[in-house]
């Protein structure tokens, strides 16, 4: 069998995104995943035949990162892969520069989002053109979006020719089996976070950041929140800038922080609307996670979103970093539970169609059957 060589910074995105795909790729291909492992429990990972640990480090670290790359160069040299593929930027920069150098033949990376998008001056410049290498180094880039890939050869970061879109985007889709729409969780849900029937709960799931344009919806709620107090703000995820105090004064009453979830297919189904106002996005997992589950979305108008709702059918978008145009569509919402429910149920059917797991893992299997076979 042919041997790929996966390289990620941590184990945890190989486990939170990588599954299906080592599932369908090993029956062809023999998967070797090369990660920062800190237990000796996080190199069990399905479907891989060998682990590799070495440290690659999000951050910028010299030192650190040309001791990566010689340790990864030595270790590409020693197994003669049939190809590499790296997910993550540093993961990105360190895999591709090793394998060119090692001689590996197919070399290909994954974007997934851009760090720099919010970033300005030198440091938006020298991100920018540490991508540039990357994709110099690459045979093959990979974007989980189409529009993602427009916004990078809009900035000369990859060209039309040397990248491509696996249908119709995501890293991996949704697990369809698990996001399924359930009255009864979500009324015992609601009841255990006190919420009546009559009252209209917006849900945001992700990172607590600025970036996520989570301040642009507590502004926005606040206002809706005053002309109907029906109105709900259900947060899930961790606060990562530490933003609650921020976001509690500028509004406490109706918002519940619920913090970080093991079950997102369940903790969702509290809420009756998705948002998510984000600044950068790669694609937007969260969004075709509630879709799955009937939800309407809100989402900015961000290009990484573009594909994952389909805009006055599955959801409502609005200009991204403006909380006054978030407003109105939230009020859109609130007011209608029949567009609420049509969209909801638009929304299931859109992503049942093109963001299954296994219809984006087919996609990963056919491209790799047309490069190595």
């Amino acid at each position: 069998m042919k041997k790929i060589c996966f390289v990620v910074s941590s184990p945890l995105t190989a486990q939170a995104f990588m599954l299906k795909h080592f599932e369908y790729l090993s029956q062809e291909f023999d998967i070797t995943l090369v990660a920062n492992f800190e237990t000796e429990e996080q190199h069990a990972i399905p479907f891989v035949k060998e682990t590799k640990n070495i440290k690659i480090v999000r951050n910028i670290n010299l030192l650190s990162d040309l001791a990566a790359l010689y340790e990864l160069y030595k270790y590409l040299k020693q197994q003669h892969f049939d190809a590499i593929h790296s997910i993550t930027p540093k993961a990105g920069l360190i895999a591709t520069s090793a394998a060119w150098l090692a001689g590996v033949k197919l070399r290909i990376h994954i974007f997934t989002g851009q760090v720099w998008h919010t970033q300005t001056g030198l440091k938006k410049k020298l991100l920018q053109f540490l991508d540039k290498v990357m994709v110099f180094f690459a045979t093959d880039i990979l974007v989980d979006g189409q529009s993602q890939r427009d916004f990078l050869i809009q900035n000369h970061i990859i060209k039309d020719q040397n990248s491509k879109v696996l249908g119709k985007g995501s890293i991996s889709g949704v697990d369809v089996s698990k996001f399924v729409p359930d009255q009864g969780i979500k009324k015992e849900l609601r009841r255990q976070l006190g919420y009546s029937d009559d009252e209209v709960v917006f849900t945001f799931l992700g990172r607590m950041n600025r970036d996520k344009g989570i301040l642009d919806l507590v502004t926005a709620f606040k206002r809706l929140h005053q002309e109907f107090p029906q109105a709900k703000l259900l947060l899930i995820g961790a606060d990562e800038e530490n933003l609650r105090p921020e976001i509690e004064q500028m509004q406490k009453e109706g918002i519940f922080f619920f913090g970080l979830t093991r079950k997102p297919q369940e903790t969702l189904q509290a809420g009756d609307v998705f948002c998510l106002p984000s600044y950068r996005e790669g694609f937007g997992t969260s969004v075709i996670e509630a879709s799955l589950l009937q939800m309407p979305v809100i989402c900015s108008d961000t290009y990484g979103l573009t594909e994952t709702i389909v805009d006055n059918e599955t959801g409502l978008r609005h200009k991204v970093a403006n909380s006054e145009d978030l407003y109105k569509q939230m009020k859109i919402l609130f007011l209608d539970a029949n567009l609420r429910k049509a969209m909801g149920e638009e929304g299931r059917q859109y992503v049942l169609k093109y963001f299954s797991a296994d219809e984006i893992s087919s996609h990963w299997l056919a491209f790799y059957k047309e490069k190595l076979n």
